[in-house]
């Protein structure tokens, strides 16, 4: 169980943290609580269970992760299992949503958009799913 906890004591990954931390929280609360024009959890489980045919068990998970995810950033506890469960859900995101839409972000008025935005999401987040929390964590204190 140590491989939870081992991280290197490096700042590099306390950026990725902050970067993941604050884009889930921003996203996040658009799904969850229906800030920043969102559509809020009822709306958004409805929307994932109806245009993507996605269990609605698997929908609230989803909201689960992102929260949670947010919440393990931050503090640096349990950074591996939530950076995988951030990876992931971003996978799902490009293969239900984007991928349809090319690499490209910005496809031009009335086009979806490309996968490159959840590409790099999901890539900071496998960085600390294999590195761990790194410096600044509680998962650097348990794992002294």
């Amino acid at each position: 169980m140590d491989w939870l906890f081992q991280t290197d004591n490096t700042f590099s990954y306390v950026v990725l943290r902050a970067g993941l931390a604050y884009t889930f929280f921003m996203h996040g609360t658009q799904h969850i609580f229906g800030w920043w024009d969102g559509r809020g959890a009822r709306g958004m489980v409805k929307n994932w269970n109806e245009k993507y045919g996605n269990p609605v068990f698997f929908c609230w998970l989803a909201l689960f992760i992102e929260a949670a995810g947010v919440l393990s950033m931050i503090s640096g506890f349990l950074v591996r299992p939530a950076a995988f469960g951030l990876a992931s859900f971003m996978f799902m995101a490009i293969k239900e949503s984007h991928w349809e839409w090319g690499f490209f972000l910005n496809q031009g008025p009335g086009k979806g958009s490309g996968l490159e935005y959840c590409l790099a999401l999901m890539l900071m987040a496998l960085a600390l799913a294999i590195g761990g929390a790194g410096a600044l964590s509680i998962d650097q204190l348990i794992s002294r």
